[in-house]
């Protein structure tokens, strides 16, 4: 029971990352009827955020300390962060610990402007054009922003640490009645599954319960009929994209302490949450986060050692086994309108 207490979390830990993307995947095909696959860029450019805040954060002043000396004898430099200058030391040391959470206030502008940016200058004109173009603009979209990732931060992983009242783990064991460290789990790991449902929860409220969402919803099922009542749905359609953008880039800043930010994440990161997409339903926003953490869930149990040595490599192909089983059964997907992707 222990084992597979722990596997649930592992699968709500990449359920929560695979429902973020798949999410922001969803509004835009929904909305615009866009395939997206520049998506992937957009999370990795929200790790990057938080590298890039933490590099800024750690910006320091050099002053020479002549009581002090090196192995060679001469004067010590003393390396002291520019906030701990402007704030004191203590205040300065927390907001330099606390950088990945503080990202995501850095975050929100840069990826609605990027979301913003990418609509009106590319994705715009490809909106009437057959899926597979859009598919390949926006495929070599990401390639270009990854490409632009590591000329900038290099080819290699840059560890970027969580705060440290969140790091080491929880020892779920002892909670639950069972053994000392039976069940351990990283605290930085349930931040992130909580973030995501709040997150997540927040994207239905706003869809759900405000005026914007209702007339996005209207559109969504009928945009020609929305835009003969004199409401410019294309406006909403853009903005729109960019709170899919903000998204996806929030996903990337949370997980960051967890997976060491590199250029080809968003890549490895896409592909899945498509297939989440195509189980969960096309244009389904409920099926897009149930699908996340069925097969988040499912990966982390096909993971398990006992699985793996019965069935050999089954952690890398169960999400695309299910996703073969779902559509020869159900071409819509679990939650997908009758009609979507049956034709």
């Amino acid at each position: 029971m222990d084992q597979i207490l722990l596997q649930i979390l592992n699968g709500l830990d990449k359920g929560s990352a695979y429902a973020l993307i798949a999410l922001g995947l969803t509004l835009i095909f929904g909305t615009l009827g866009v395939v997206n696959f520049a998506h992937g860029a957009l999370f990795m450019i929200g790790a990057f955020c938080a590298v890039t805040l933490q590099r800024v954060l750690n910006l320091s002043t050099i002053t020479i300390d002549p009581e002090k000396t090196d192995f060679l004898g001469n004067p010590a430099q003393i390396k002291t962060p520019i906030v701990e200058n402007w704030f004191g030391p203590e205040m300065g040391a927390s907001i330099i610990d606390w950088s990945v959470p503080l990202a995501i206030i850095f975050a929100i502008p840069i990826m609605a402007a990027a979301g913003f940016i990418m609509e009106r200058g590319l994705i715009k004109h490809f909106y009437k054009r057959p899926h597979a173009d859009q598919i390949l603009v926006t495929f070599g979209l990401a390639i270009v922003l990854q490409e632009i990732i590591k000329a900038i931060y290099g080819a290699n992983p840059i560890p970027t640490p969580a705060p440290d009242a969140f790091r080491g783990s929880f020892d779920f064991g002892t909670y639950l009645g069972y053994e000392a460290n039976a069940i351990i789990y990283p605290y930085w790991r349930m931040v992130y599954f909580g973030f995501s449902a709040l997150i997540i929860a927040a994207v239905f409220a706003f869809l759900q319960f405000t005026t914007f969402g209702m007339v996005v919803r209207a559109g969504m099922a009928d945009r020609e009929t929305v835009g003969l009542l004199g409401i410019n749905i294309d406006k909403r359609f853009t903005i729109m994209f960019a709170i899919a953008a903000v998204v996806a880039g929030l996903a990337g800043v949370m997980y960051a302490p967890i997976n060491s930010p590199n250029y080809h994440m968003g890549m490895d990161f896409l592909v899945l949450s498509f297939v989440v997409v195509v189980v969960g339903g096309m244009g389904s926003l409920p099926g897009a986060v149930l699908a996340g953490f069925l097969l988040g869930i499912l990966e982390a149990f096909a993971s398990m050692n006992e699985i793996k040595a019965f069935i050999p490599g089954i952690d890398q192909i169960i999400i695309y086994l299910v996703a073969i089983i779902i559509i020869l059964t159900r071409p819509r997907g679990l939650m997908g309108r009758k009609g979507v992707m049956e034709e």
